[in-house]
C-alpha cells in the first residue's frame, strides 16, 4: 500500500512534467493511469514545439539520470513507442551538469586508497564530459614500468619517456540510490500496464524493466565496462581498423575507470573528415566490417554505437569509447538470423516463416502460410532493388508491426541489435547517401555464409549434434541403471502405460530409437576414418 501511494504521488509529478513539455501522448496512447494523465493535461495547456519524440526527450532529460537511461532503452522499442519516437529518443543527449571536482577527487581516493597526486602526474579539474552515470576527466600518468624505453640520448643517457595521456571516468555520487528509487516506480508502472492493458501484455513490460535494471546496474559497475573494453580489444587484436582504449586496471575500481586517452573526428562529421583528407567510402567500409564482425563473428558488440562514441583517427581507422552497454548474441541466434537472411535473399518466404517458428519467435499455434504471406508483403516491395535504395529502418519498423499482428513475443536480445543497425544506417547516409553500409558489408556476409551456413557447415553441424547426443549416452545409461535399481527395490512405481511407452511393445519408444542410434554411431565411425 505504501509503495502504491509513493508511486501514485510520483506519477502525478512526472505526469505534470510531461504535460509541461507537451509530452503526454505516449501515456495517453498506452492508456496508463488515464485519470492522472487527464488531470495533468487539464492543468497544463502548454504547446511545445517539435515532434512528440523530441518533446518526450526534453521531458526525460529534465527528470534526471534514470529517465534519460529509460529514454535510451525506449529508443530500441519502436514496436512499443512507434518508429519516429524511437528515432527521436535515439538522439537523446546524455549530458548533465558536472558534479564538483572535489567530490570526484574524494571518490577516486576512497576507491583506490591513494591520493590523486600519488595516482596521477596531473589531473584536470574541468571534466571533459558529464553524463547521467558518470563524468570524465583528463589526466596524465607516469609511463608503465614494463613499457619499452624509447632509446638512449647522447652519452648513453636514457631519454625520459613522455607521460601517458589517460581519461578517468568517475561514477556520479548517489547514482545507485537514485536509480533504486526510480526503479521502484518503473516496476509499478509496468505492473499496472500488465494488469490493466491486455493488449500490451505481449510486450512484457515487467520483463522489459528487469532487462533495463540489469543493463543499468552493469553500467554502474565500471569494472564491467573495463572488462567489456578488454574483451572487445582482444576480439580485434591484430586488426588495425578498430581501436579500443587500453584499461589501466591499477587505477580502476567499481566507481573509477582509467583508460588510455584517444581522440579523433566524430564519425558523422562529414565536413571535418573530408577536410582531413579521409576517403568516406573507405571509412564506411571499415565501419561495416567492424559491425559485421562484432555481431556475427564474435557475438559481442558495442551496444551504443552512436557517432559520439565512434571517432576516426588520422589513419582513417575507427576509435571506440564508452563500453557501458554491450550486446551478446549466442550462436543459435546468429544461426537463425543468418538463415533468415538467406531465405529473404532467396525470396523463400515459407522457409523464412519456418525459421521464425524454429527459433521460437512464431508461436506454434499461428498459421505458417499466413505468416509467410505477411512476410512476403513486407519483403517483396524491396526485392531486387539495390541495397543503397533500401531503408532497413523502415523495413524493421514494418517487421515490428507484424509482431503485433501475429502476437509474436518481443525478443529482447534483438532490440539492441536493431537500434545499432538504425544508428549505423543513419551514419552511413549522413556521410554518403549514395552508399549503404550493408552493401559494403556484402563480401563479409557472403564469406561468413559460405563458411558457417553452407552445405559443408550444415553437415559439420549435424555431425556435431549427433556427437553431442552420443556423449550424453553414458550419463543416460547411468541414470537408466539407477532407475532400474530403484524400480527393483520397489522405491519407484510406474504406471503400466508408462512402462509400455518405455519398451519396444506397441506404442513404446525405446525399440524405435535403437536403429537410429546404431546408424548414427556407424556414420560417426565412417567420418572418423575418412
Amino acid at each position: 500500500m505504501l509503495r502504491t501511494l509513493r508511486s501514485l504521488l510520483r506519477f502525478q509529478r512526472i505526469a505534470r512534467t510531461l504535460a509541461r513539455h507537451d509530452a503526454l501522448a505516449p501515456l495517453e496512447e498506452m492508456g496508463v493511469a488515464p485519470g492522472l494523465v487527464w488531470f495533468a493535461r487539464r492543468f497544463s495547456r502548454r504547446q511545445a514545439e517539435g515532434r512528440p519524440g523530441e518533446k518526450l526527450a526534453r521531458a526525460l532529460t529534465e527528470m534526471g539520470p534514470s529517465f534519460i537511461k529509460l529514454g535510451q532503452a525506449l529508443s530500441t522499442r519502436a514496436d512499443l513507442v512507434g518508429e519516429q519516437i524511437a528515432l527521436d529518443l535515439a538522439e537523446l543527449q546524455d549530458h548533465l551538469p558536472p558534479f564538483d571536482t572535489a567530490i570526484a577527487r574524494e571518490i577516486i581516493e576512497e576507491e583506490l586508497g591513494r591520493t590523486v597526486e600519488e595516482l596521477f602526474l596531473s589531473f584536470d579539474p574541468e571534466p571533459v564530459s558529464a553524463a547521467s552515470i558518470a563524468q570524465v576527466h583528463h589526466a596524465t600518468v607516469a609511463p608503465q614500468e614494463e613499457a619499452e624505453e624509447e632509446g638512449e640520448g647522447e652519452g648513453g643517457e636514457t631519454r625520459p619517456r613522455e607521460p601517458l595521456q589517460v581519461a578517468v571516468k568517475i561514477l556520479r555520487p548517489g547514482i545507485e540510490k537514485a536509480f533504486d528509487r526510480d526503479l521502484e516506480f518503473f516496476y509499478w508502472v509496468a505492473e499496472l500496464i500488465e494488469r490493466t492493458q491486455p493488449k500490451l501484455r505481449r510486450f512484457r513490460p515487467v520483463e522489459a524493466v528487469r532487462v533495463f535494471e540489469n543493463t543499468v546496474r552493469l553500467e554502474m559497475d565500471l569494472r564491467m565496462e573495463g572488462a567489456a573494453a578488454s574483451e572487445l580489444a582482444e576480439n580485434f587484436a591484430g586488426d588495425p581498423t578498430y581501436n579500443v582504449p587500453a584499461i589501466d586496471w591499477r587505477r580502476s575500481s567499481r566507481r573509477v575507470l582509467t583508460m588510455s586517452r584517444v581522440s579523433g573526428i566524430p564519425m558523422d562529421d562529414r565536413a571535418a573528415l573530408q577536410a582531413a583528407g579521409h576517403d568516406l567510402g573507405d571509412v564506411l567500409t571499415k565501419a561495416a566490417g567492424i559491425f559485421f564482425n562484432q555481431v556475427f563473428r564474435d557475438g559481442f558488440f558495442h551496444g551504443d554505437q552512436h557517432p559520439g562514441n565512434m571517432w576516426v583517427d588520422r589513419e582513417g581507422n575507427i576509435l571506440a569509447v564508452d563500453f557501458g552497454i554491450m550486446g551478446r548474441m549466442d550462436w543459435r541466434t546468429r544461426r537463425h538470423l543468418a538463415d533468415m537472411l538467406i531465405a529473404t535473399l532467396d525470396g523463400d518466404y515459407h522457409r523464412l516463416a519456418a525459421v521464425y517458428m524454429e527459433a521460437g519467435y512464431l508461436p506454434q499455434s499461428r498459421d505458417l502460410d499466413v505468416f509467410a504471406q505477411a512476410l512476403r508483403s513486407v519483403c517483396e516491395p524491396i526485392a531486387g532493388r539495390p541495397l543503397n535504395e533500401i531503408s532497413f529502418a523502415r523495413l524493421l519498423a514494418q517487421l515490428l508491426r507484424l509482431t503485433e499482428s501475429f502476437e509474436l513475443p518481443v525478443q529482447p536480445q534483438l532490440l539492441l541489435l536493431q537500434k545499432n543497425m538504425l544508428m549505423a544506417e543513419g551514419v552511413s547516409r549522413s556521410l554518403d547517401p549514395s552508399l549503404n553500409i550493408w552493401t559494403l558489408a556484402q563480401p563479409l556476409i557472403d564469406a561468413w555464409m559460405r563458411e558457417n551456413r553452407g552445405p559443408e557447415a550444415r553437415l559439420r553441424e549435424g555431425v556435431e549434434d549427433v556427437l553431442h547426443g552420443l556423449r550424453q549416452l553414458p550419463a543416460l545409461a547411468d541414470n537408466l541403471e539407477r532407475a532400474t535399481e530403484e524400480l527393483a527395490a520397489g522405491r519407484i512405481r510406474l504406471h503400466p502405460e508408462t512402462i509400455a511407452r518405455l519398451t519396444n511393445r506397441p506404442g513404446g519408444n525405446l525399440g524405435r530409437w535403437a536403429l537410429p542410434v546404431a546408424v548414427a554411431a556407424l556414420v560417426i565411425a565412417l567420418v572418423a576414418l575418412l
